[in-house]
């Protein structure tokens, strides 16, 4: 969840998801109602009744909102070098996995999908996103020589995968150590998977 792109809202419609974004982060999903959003909006509250049905209509537009930006920002770039991209996206994700209210707010939702198809739908779209782009920088990697040869769709999947499994960690335990000796070996994983340079050394014990 990247409140960045809410910096300066053009509209009602990113002004009302911007509000939504903040009254989520500050009070998470189950502590969520329409007039903790409208406390966050500087119009009137009536103007997000009249819009959205309920708060679910509100957060599953803004999810859809992060979502679309993110889409747009690295799928429409020519990936020159895939390297680059792969270890910024790998230090972000690690990074935005240090922001405790973060992660409890993406289990919650995530959580919702088991019984709301709304829900799902986002959450099975957000993933493949993610691996489609992961894939993408993997896959020129290869080609380019500076990967070694490998499942472009199976490395994204396995990482995604690791990532959604940061999320959970961190979101119901507190043993930074053990989480953090656990985060430190997806570069490792990447290093012996995909870099020749590293391809010869010797696995850390």
């Amino acid at each position: 969840m990247n409140d960045d792109i809410f910096d300066d809202p053009e509209g009602s419609r990113e002004e009302i998801l911007a509000a939504t974004y903040q009254a989520l982060h500050e009070y998470g999903y189950s502590d969520l109602t329409i007039q903790r959003i409208g406390d966050q909006f500087d119009k009137s509250t009536s103007l997000l009744y009249y819009h959205y049905e309920n708060k679910d209509e509100l957060v599953l537009e803004t999810l859809e909102f992060l979502l679309d930006s993110f889409e747009a920002q690295f799928t429409a770039n020519d990936i020159t070098e895939p390297r680059e991209h792969l270890e910024t996206f790998v230090e972000q994700m690690r990074s935005s996995s240090e922001e405790q209210r973060h992660l409890e707010t993406l289990l919650e939702l995530r959580a919702r999908a088991i019984h709301d198809e709304r829900y799902r739908r986002h959450f099975n779209r957000s993933d493949r996103i993610f691996e489609n782009y992961l894939s993408d920088v993997i896959a020129a990697g290869v080609e380019s020589g500076e990967f070694r040869d490998v499942d472009p769709d199976a490395v994204a999947a396995a990482l995604v995968m690791f990532f959604n499994g940061i999320v959970l960690r961190r979101s119901t335990n507190d043993d930074e150590e053990k989480t953090s000796r656990a985060t430190a070996e997806i570069t490792a994983y990447l290093e012996h998977r995909l870099f020749p340079d590293a391809a010869s050394e010797p696995a850390p014990g």
